[in-house]
């Protein structure tokens, strides 16, 4: 998720359900015009955070740590839309981890504002390749919806797939909400639980998780661009990952060196 293409991507993805909450009419015509204004404004807005982000992924990318977390990913890894870098999920998970282990940690964030699968094969695995963490999160997927190719975006997912430890966890796409983008979602969804099963991988429910907040999470789980999840957004994205993001805590450090 984005780069200046957002905009156009985030007005597309939010037409459905301005279509249906305006009305038809003059006024809903109007009312559309000016909420596509001040999306577009808020998406540029947001737009200028994507280099803060990723300056303050790649300095954080530097410190010691006795034990190495990897993210694979889009703008929704790198955190934009919360507040801060670190209160998206990523940085929510890296928090756990500590707290869980009780050790320091290092965490590189391989994602790309933007990023597709394709992008993401291009871009973040050759980095990947020459890593070897304690934990691996992946999350990629939902830019591909905007100009969704299934048989491209399979072949994408066994690439990244095949490159991943047995103990990495990789989410399903996010719940959009509107049925036009859903039905896309199910079929890519389908796609990632196959793939996954076929490498041994986990899958985290991101999908379902998101889904069982319903429509007013638009309202109160979304930032202004009307696309990217907010800080209490992000905290729903983390509690999809921590049940299985525990359970690999608990299979890869001796019990003993688990802070109770």
């Amino acid at each position: 998720m984005t780069n200046d293409s957002s905009t156009a991507r985030t007005l597309a993805l939010t037409a459905g359900f301005v279509a249906t909450t305006a009305g038809i009419g003059a006024a809903g015509a109007v009312a559309y015009r000016r909420f596509r204004r001040t999306l577009a404004a808020n998406a540029a807005e947001l737009n200028e955070t994507l280099p803060i982000n990723s300056l303050w992924w790649r300095t954080h990318a530097k410190e010691k740590g006795d034990l190495l977390y990897v993210a694979i990913g889009d703008s929704a890894a790198q955190g934009i839309g919360a507040s801060a870098p670190n209160r998206g999920y990523v940085g929510i998970l890296a928090d756990h981890i500590r707290l869980a282990t009780g050790q320091t940690l290092r965490v590189i964030n391989l994602s790309v504002s933007g990023a597709t699968v394709d992008l993401a094969v291009r871009d973040q695995l050759p980095r990947f390749a020459k890593l070897q963490p304690d934990f691996v999160t992946v999350a990629i997927g939902a830019n591909d919806i905007a100009q969704w190719d299934p048989a491209r975006f399979e072949s994408g997912i066994r690439t990244v797939f095949a490159a991943l430890p047995p103990h990495a966890l990789v989410a399903d796409l996010p719940c959009f909400h509107l049925p036009h983008n859903e039905r896309k979602v199910a079929v890519a969804n389908q796609i990632v639980r196959d793939v996954a099963a076929e490498h041994g991988l986990t899958v985290v429910p991101l999908h379902a998780t998101t889904k069982r907040e319903g429509w007013r999470s638009v309202f109160s789980q979304v930032a202004n661009d009307m696309f990217h999840p907010n800080d209490r957004g992000y905290r729903i994205w983390a509690e999809a990952f921590l049940p299985e993001l525990s359970a690999v805590v608990a299979h890869r450090l001796p019990q003993d060196a688990l802070v109770e």
